[in-house]
This record gives C-alpha cells, structure tokens and sequence, in this order.
C-alpha cells in the first residue's frame, strides 16, 4: 500500500473495514480514520485516529520516526474518531506539544484529562515552521464542529482538510487514482449529505476562503487522498453547498396495505420522462443515509405517507426528523397518501416538508381507502405536467 503523499510526509493512519455504523450513517463501504506525518527538522502529526487503533498508528509512527522525535500533534478536529487517540499518544511521545485553537483545547479538556499534556494554543493564520516546510492553520468552524481547523502546507500546496472532502471509504489504495473514482465521487457525496449538509454556508465561506490557496492535493480526516481529481472535488462540493437542484425527482413513501404504495408507483411512472431522473424509495427497504443522499440534489420530492392514528406512519416521522436536522435547502416537495375514516397522514407531512422552508406547489394528494384507476392516472398526470 502506497503511503507516502510527498517526500517524508506519509499517512499513518487506520482502514476499519468492518465498520458498518458510524452514529447513524450506514459505512456499507467502511471507514478510514487518517493521520499524516510530517517529518522535518522539526515532526509534526496531524491529528490521530479513533481511540481503538491508537497502538496501529503509533506502529506506523514509530516505523518511520523514533517516537521521542516527534515535535507536535496537530489537532484538526476533536471528535473521537479523530482525537480518541489522543490520550494513548501524548502518553507514547515524550516530548511531543499538543497544537490546537482554543476552541478545540476547551473540547478535548471536555473528554480527556489534558492536564498533563504539553499545550500550544494556535489563531487563525498563524503558522508553524518545521524546516522548510511550515503550517498554515486556518479554522473553519461549524465544518463540522465549532473548532474546526484546516491545515495547509504552502511548500507542497497539501492541504490537510479535517472531515471537509472526505468519504467512509475502506480501501487497499490511499489515494483517489487508485479507485474507482466513480465510487468515491458517491461516497463524498454520501458523506456531505448525511453529515455536512447542515452547514452548507459555513462550507461556501470555507471555499471562498480558500479559493486563493494553489491545493494540488486534499488530505482529509477519512478516505482517500486527493491527488487527481481535486477540481472535481472542489466543484462538487460548490455544488452541494447550495443543495444545487439536478433534474431529479424522489419519491419516498411508506405504505400499510398497499394503496398508498400504488400512488407511490404512480407519481414515479409520471415523474420519469427524458431529462429527468426519477427515483422510487419504500422508506422501510432502504436507510436514512441514503434516503439523505438522494435528496441533496433533487429538485422536487414526493413524500408519503398513509393515515395511522390521525398521523403519518412512524418510519415516515423518523425520516423527516432526520431531514429536518440536515436542513436540505432549496427543495419543492409535496404530501400524499392514503386515508380511511379518518385523515391526517399527508397533512401532517405537508406541515413539515413546509417547516423545512421547502415551496409546497400543491395540496396533498389524496385517495381514500385504494385509489382507482383513474384517481392513479390522475396523479401520475399531475406529475407529468
């Protein structure tokens, strides 16, 4: 396996392929916690990995470098996949000054007992020198946390991007040349649906402020490295900042009987014409991660849901709950579904998919007990209109 991302700077870190949750996110494809070392006349490691795998990267470290040779720890990021590590390595290297915003000290004194650590508090801009080589800190907060940090090395335009640009994405190749970038391109975009995405304005200021960098390579917190396609990375992530509307329609439901399930079907077969990509999701056969990824780029979606006790069905709840803490912006979205004696199903969605600041161009769609063959013509016009 290739490491090395340029002279004396290589990755340390672990590949988990087994991880299959990750606080929600389904990682079918697995994880990679990434930690690089810089070695110079000084040595710097930029962040660790998630506490289990602390002695896998230390064996890493210590292949290349005597462990009380090691200078600073660089901290991007103190989430516990990042910085669970942090404990066991301050412990290992002797000698090694811990260097962080304020913000992210304060995190790490909320999960660690710091007090014995060697500490360097960094602002914004300000830099490192290692030899030839010097880091350049520059937070970003709120991608994902509030004391979020880049870290860019001028020398060798890399750029060490924290959890911004990554992907769950266990592979033999660190690098996004070495796989198929087809997948990873899907994956990145997974990642940003179902974790980024609430933050879209804090990343647009974030690749504005770094518009001006030269970046021949993105090295981020998980995933694979960024050597080949990095304008393609940057573009996409332009894209999805603004939840940027493809010709896509979704179509999410869940269904008691059936009836609601046929309108569904309806609705999808009207929305599928040339030009645009339809999709159909039955809520209870598919996942929140990607029911979130298919909605980022959607123009408009159709959401269902039969009546259960003057409400919608539980799973549907769940699923705009999920939706409403990643705020997807820009979307126009619709409620249908079946009834009995008593309505309140797609109301109750209308009511969300309207708290969610999403244009409602219609009252719900409706079919009392199983729809016709005309009231499903009807909507399957409705949609092709």
């Amino acid at each position: 396996m290739n490491t090395t991302l340029r002279e004396n700077i290589d990755w340390v870190g672990h590949v988990d392929w087994n991880v299959r949750d990750f606080h929600g996110y389904n990682t079918d494809r697995g994880a990679t916690y990434n930690a690089y070392l810089v070695r110079d006349a000084k040595t710097a490691l930029v962040d660790t990995v998630k506490g289990p795998f602390a002695g896998r990267l230390l064996a890493r470290v210590a292949a290349l470098v005597d462990l009380s040779r090691v200078d600073y720890v660089v901290s991007n990021h103190a989430e516990p996949d990042h910085a669970g590590a942090l404990p066991e390595v301050m412990q290992a290297l002797p000698n090694a000054t811990l260097v962080a915003d304020a913000k992210c000290l304060a995190a790490l004194a909320g999960h660690f007992d710091t007090s014995g650590w060697k500490t360097r508090t960094i602002a914004d801009g300000e830099t490192l020198s290692l030899g030839r080589r010097t880091l350049r800190f520059i937070e970003t907060p709120m991608v994902h946390w509030p004391e979020s940090m880049f870290t860019y090395v001028a020398e060798e335009r890399l750029l060490f991007s924290m959890d911004a640009f990554g992907q769950h994405y266990a592979s033999s190749g660190r690098f996004d040349d070495e796989v198929p970038v087809a997948t990873i391109l899907d994956e990145a975009k997974t990642y940003y649906a179902n974790i980024v995405m609430p933050y879209g304005k804090q990343v647009a200021r974030v690749l504005q402020q770094t518009a001006n960098l030269p970046i021949d390579m993105i090295a981020p917190a998980h995933g694979v490295i960024w050597r080949s396609h990095v304008p393609a990375i940057l573009r996409a992530y332009a894209d999805w900042s603004v939840c940027r509307r493809a010709a896509k329609v979704v179509v999410i439901y869940d269904t008691m009987w059936g009836s609601t399930g046929e309108m569904a079907e309806a609705i999808h077969e009207g929305a599928s014409r040339p030009g645009v990509e339809a999709v159909l999701l039955n809520i209870r056969r598919s996942n929140l991660t990607r029911l979130a990824t298919e909605m980022l780029d959607a123009a408009t979606v159709a959401f269902g849901s039969p009546t259960l006790n003057g409400g919608m069905m539980p799973m549907a709840a769940a699923v705009l709950a999920y939706l409403k803490g990643l705020r997807p912006v820009g979307k126009a979205g619709f409620a249908f579904g079946s009834y009995g004696w008593g309505v309140g199903g797609p109301e109750a969605i209308s009511e969300h998919l309207a708290a969610m600041k999403w244009e409602i161009p219609r009252e719900p769609l409706k079919a009392r007990y199983r729809p016709t063959a005309e009231v499903l013509a009807e909507k399957a016009r409705q949609m092709a209109g």
